[in-house]
């Protein structure tokens, strides 16, 4: 039984026009085998679907995929449309966020810059990406939890 300290929701979907759903599938199932509620919007998600879904599901953290090398033209003005509905949760984007991503400081401070909380890129661990989450949150987990998830 998953106590309700974790039954926080996630909205999820990767963004633009990037079709990849690899990536997202193994994150929702990480994320739902941890405790948390997914909204899963899938793939080709424009910025207003995220601001809806996490209105509409109160969500705690938005988390963007792009694996097409696209992100940064994909998110610009992305947290004005959830500041303008009204959207307070944390949010992460990870993928392979920019085409030739020779420099992954310069990107990851690129998606900082954008407004992001957390910036992950193609080789993260989804339990790395949980771990984070959970801190943001504010999150504990019991031993029995840390003991379930990682079995």
């Amino acid at each position: 039984m998953v106590p309700d300290t974790m039954s926080q929701t996630v909205v999820l979907g990767v963004i633009g026009s990037d079709a990849h759903v690899v990536g997202i599938t193994i994150l929702e199932q990480a994320l739902s085998a941890a405790g948390f509620d997914v909204v899963n919007l899938g793939v080709q998600t424009s910025q207003e679907e995220y601001a809806e879904a996490a209105v509409e599901y109160d969500a705690q953290a938005v988390l963007v995929s792009s694996l097409y090398g696209h992100a940064e033209q994909d998110c610009q003005g992305f947290h004005e449309v959830l500041e303008d509905a009204g959207v307070e949760a944390v949010t992460y984007i990870g993928g392979n966020l920019a085409v030739g991503q020779d420099d992954w400081a310069e990107t990851r401070r690129t998606f900082e810059e954008l407004g992001f909380d957390r910036v992950f890129d193609s080789e993260t661990d989804p339990e790395d990406a949980i771990a984070a989450l959970r801190a943001d949150l504010d999150i504990t987990s019991t031993e029995s939890e840390r003991a379930t998830i990682s079995s």
